[in-house]
């Protein structure tokens, strides 16, 4: 593995970041956005965008990190012991929207690269990511589509494919004290190095434009829906579950948290504003209803199994 490979996955994590933001800005022009480079006393740094009060995503984040360290966190080493105390350098794209409109959903993609040397000097590499999508008031057309795309991004990479990291999706994004996912799923990978680094690093970028092309088509397909503020309190009661998740089990920001990375980077995948109500229960057969009784659970959405 040499270092130029490494460094060919940051130019393509830059450019993600830059077509992502494009994608943003020329479909929500009004919204406000910061840029923030930073450094990491550790070692590496990123560059954070940060996005509020637009007219469609009330709130959204693109991070880029680069970051290395003497030491691997634990969460990193959770499914590879033997890594446990080995030198590292991670980098990865994540992105979060936060839409206004509690028809469009929040959606939550990541892409990301890690090396690991062992105290040998043998080299480890894998990548990582994937997409998931959060309906506040789903609509099925909007969830196959989801999971079309990422079936299509998955099948030239191996059969069965999809349905590996579909399970995995599910089974990551489930919040255990609720007994319900965080949302419809998607795809989700770690440890991911198979067919050797082109074939892995290939996988990666087709995340990346697929997630792109999922989700803006939902987006706009949903914008002008109206809503009230019924609609906007049941979103922000939801998005506790968010909340609630990327705190207690999140792998992405124990790590961040555990590498000493910058905070208000971690945690820009927080929710602008949510509430939490006691013993909340949805009326029956309503909208928030149907939720609950059609969408929490793991589904095969594309009738394939």
């Amino acid at each position: 593995m040499q270092i130029d490979q490494a460094e060919q996955v940051k130019s393509y994590l830059l450019e993600l970041q830059n077509s992502v933001e494009n994608k943003l800005t020329s479909t929500d022009p009004s919204i406000d956005h910061k840029e923030d480079q930073w450094k990491r006393k550790e070692g590496g740094g990123g560059k954070t965008l940060s996005f509020t009060n637009g007219q469609i995503i009330e709130k959204g984040g693109i991070n880029f990190s680069d970051v290395s360290g003497n030491k691997l966190p634990k969460t990193a080493t959770q499914n590879r012991p033997e890594l446990e105390g080995a030198s590292f350098r991670g980098m990865g794209v994540s992105v979060v929207f936060h839409p206004d409109n509690p028809f469009i959903p929040t959606t939550h993609a990541n892409v990301r690269y890690f090396e690991a040397r062992k105290e040998d000097q043998t080299l480890c590499w894998w990548f990582g990511g994937g997409f998931d999508l959060t309906p506040y008031y789903p609509f099925k057309e909007d969830v196959v589509e989801w999971h079309q795309k990422a079936k299509s991004t998955c099948d030239p990479f191996g059969e069965g494919l999809y349905l590996k990291l579909k399970k995995w999706c599910d089974e990551y994004f489930y919040l255990p004290h609720r007994n319900e996912t965080r949302g419809v799923g998607g795809i989700f990978f770690d440890d991911f190095c198979e067919g050797g680094f082109d074939s892995s690093f290939s996988f990666m970028q087709s995340v990346g434009k697929s997630f792109q092309d999922a989700y803006f088509s939902i987006l706009e397909r949903r914008k002008e829906i109206p809503f009230t503020n019924k609609e906007k309190d049941f979103q922000k009661y939801r998005r506790g579950r968010y909340a609630e998740f990327n705190l207690v089990y999140d792998r992405g920001t124990h790590f961040g948290l555990q590498s000493k990375g910058r905070t208000e980077s971690i945690l820009m995948s927080m929710p602008p504003e949510v509430s939490w109500v006691y013993g909340f229960t949805p009326r029956k057969n309503s909208p928030e209803d149907n939720l609950y009784q059609n969408y929490l659970h793991p589904t095969d959405w594309l009738e394939i199994e």
